[in-house]
């Protein structure tokens, strides 16, 4: 890398450390640890998408 060129740092949206963009397996998360703790937040419903219309059910009642 040139010494005139900027590297690009990012904030980890787990844990806000700043990590470089380039050269990073895990972005735009720091580490593994960080992305797999976001997919499990995902898993368990911690995060949502709001939405503005109801879920459609089946005859059993399951979305």
């Amino acid at each position: 890398m040139a010494e005139n060129e900027k590297k690009v740092m990012v904030k980890c949206p787990t844990c806000s450390k700043e990590k470089p963009w380039k050269d990073n397996p895990f972005r735009p998360f720091c580490s593994e640890r960080c992305r797999l703790l976001d997919l499990g937040n995902w898993a368990d419903g911690s995060y949502t998408i709001e939405s503005s219309s109801p879920p459609d059910f089946d005859d059993d009642n399951n979305p």
